[in-house]
């Protein structure tokens, strides 16, 4: 065996910290970018927000070591003016009530006291997002040593609070208590269906119920709709009331002038700079210690790659978004009917960038259209060929149906077959199958469930 000592020449990607960096500025969306660099600021010294342009900033760089002097020589006024009252002024706005501070407004002006009370608060922080109750009764009477019929008792009470349903021990018991809050209470037929035809119901098996109900369809189809009207998640809409969450569109495009004008949204993040007082202590070279001087000259580097990063993100960004708005001109001219198929590979290209990056250029991000606030990955869909003509977006084919299903006679309700061959028919090659995935994935159900009787 011989050994032997030899020079190799390899080229290779290695992620270091900065370029994992890059990559995580580019895909974050502005209002996380946003945090991202306030916090960057408050870890690096030499980072800080730059303010708007003043007269001293257009003579020269300020003195700050002479500023910050003056202002601590003087003692006279500290920032706060004691002679006056300050007037504390009302939340411009305020933000909704949770579902259990909801209810437990309520029981405050329920007849309940004392033990009974204390039991009502107790059931009312036992109830789920959807406002079931999500303990056994007979847990509640053991806590407070009373006996279950005086549990029962008030969670009585607190099923005629608002809303309708709440306090439910099923999605039966919710239904029954909303019916009888709407003056259906008396319609034998309705609470049959909700006591022992609900499975049967959500199936779509109409036929079925009126076999065992022995009733006409007619009379199921009223049935049927007293029973759409009710909510089997009473407390859904106090969900998240303290977690109202907001989109910022990233990039905005205005027509003007019949062109279309794309505008990153750079307004919503700080603008950063690099401190003139640290960067003068390395420049002129003053007496720094060597390792403050090293942990300057780190994070000097760092706020140098930060800032361009941004850069970098702002203009891929506009890259990626002048791509889209040249290839899907048609929606932005037209409206969403007129998107085409785009994929990532034709846009990374054209503008001779990386699959990958161009992915993280427009995950979580949103565009402010003529026609409404978008996510950038809902201009990128595969298509279905037409036998002439361009081919068209998978979106477009979703809204097809969806005009369908919502046109169509609702005793006779359109199959998936019927509307494969009415899309066919207008030159849009697709398959039963297709129609199925499509319609399932704009939740849209079957057409045995969409069936009416009268």
């Amino acid at each position: 065996m011989e050994l032997s000592l030899g020079l190799e020449q390899r080229q290779r990607l290695i992620m270091t910290p900065m370029l994992r960096q890059a990559m995580a500025i580019l895909q974050l969306p502005a209002l996380e970018l946003n945090t991202f660099l306030r916090q960057e600021v408050l870890n690096n010294p030499l980072l800080e927000m730059q303010e708007e342009a003043t007269d001293s900033d257009e003579g020269g760089p300020p003195e700050e070591d002479a500023e910050w002097m003056e202002y601590f020589s003087d003692s006279s006024d500290l920032g706060l003016n004691w002679g006056e009252r300050r007037e504390h002024r009302a939340p411009l706005f305020s933000q909704g009530l949770s579902l259990q501070e909801h209810l437990s407004f309520q029981l405050q002006l329920s007849p309940l006291t004392g033990v009974d009370r204390e039991i009502g608060e107790f059931l009312i922080g036992c109830l789920d997002g959807n406002g079931y109750l999500q303990c056994g009764l007979d847990e509640v009477a053991a806590r407070f040593a009373v006996s279950l019929p005086q549990v029962a008792s008030v969670l009585k009470v607190l099923q005629g609070f608002d809303p309708p349903g709440v306090g439910a021990r099923d999605l039966s018991e919710c239904l029954l208590l909303q019916l009888d809050s709407l003056g259906e209470g008396e319609n034998k037929l309705v609470r049959l269906l909700i006591t022992e035809g609900l499975e049967d119901l959500a199936a779509g098996r109409y036929q079925r119920l009126a076999t065992f109900l022995q009733v006409p369809l007619a009379r199921l189809q009223e049935a049927i709709d007293v029973i759409r009207r009710l909510d089997p998640k009473p407390g859904s809409r106090f969900a998240g009331a303290r977690e109202t969450g907001y989109l910022t569109s990233d990039v905005t495009v205005e027509r003007v002038n019949g062109e279309y004008v794309i505008l990153v949204n750079d307004t919503i993040f700080p603008r950063l700079r690099l401190s003139r007082y640290y960067h003068r202590l390395l420049e002129k070279g003053l007496e720094v210690e060597p390792q403050v001087r090293r942990y300057l000259q780190e994070k000097l580097k760092a706020g140098l790659f930060i800032l361009k990063s941004i850069e970098q993100r702002r203009l891929t960004l506009y890259r990626v978004c002048e791509c889209v708005v040249r290839f899907q001109r048609d929606f932005f001219d037209h409206g969403v009917n007129r998107l085409k198929p785009l994929t990532l590979r034709e846009v990374a290209e054209e503008i001779g960038l990386h699959e990958s990056t161009v992915s993280r250029a427009t995950t979580g991000k949103y565009m402010q259209t003529p026609w409404g606030l978008f996510e950038l990955k809902f201009f990128f869909s595969g298509g279905l060929q037409r036998e002439e003509g361009p081919s068209v977006s998978s979106r477009s084919v979703k809204r097809m149906i969806k005009g369908m299903v919502e046109s169509e006679d609702a005793r006779h309700p359109l199959s998936d077959q019927q509307i494969a061959e009415r899309l066919q028919a207008s030159g849009i090659d697709i398959s039963r199958r297709t129609v199925a995935k499509y319609r399932i994935e704009a939740q849209i159900p079957p057409s045995n469930r969409r069936k009416r009787f009268t």
